[in-house]
């Protein structure tokens, strides 16, 4: 039988590892690198900020107004609140790496 290879999930954990791994630096430090980095990223999204790194992508909040629903439990209609959310969208860069290999 032929094993199926299942998606690996890429945490923070692993993140700091490889910043430790490749900087030299001690893993407490390479933490707090990695969590000064998310925190600048959600302060400035929360500031309604884009987010942009070159190469990669572009996060960007976006404000979904209130909208008539359905309870999918129920089928009972209802109203889903306003809410911000954030999309992210790929670099041309980063689109062009992951769609090479359908070729």
């Amino acid at each position: 039988m032929s094993q199926i290879n299942r998606p690996v999930t890429l945490t923070k954990s692993m993140i700091v590892d490889r910043i430790q791994r490749e900087t030299g630096h001690s893993l407490r430090d390479s933490k707090d690198f990695l969590e000064l980095v998310l925190e600048d990223i959600k302060s400035s999204l929360e500031e309604g900020e884009d987010v942009m790194i070159t190469g990669f992508g572009k996060w960007q909040v976006r404000a979904k107004q209130r909208r008539r629903g359905r309870n999918p439990a129920t089928g009972k209609s209802m109203y889903i609140d306003a809410r911000k959310i954030v999309t992210f969208k790929t670099s041309v860069k980063l689109r062009k790496l992951l769609n090479r290999t359908q070729k």
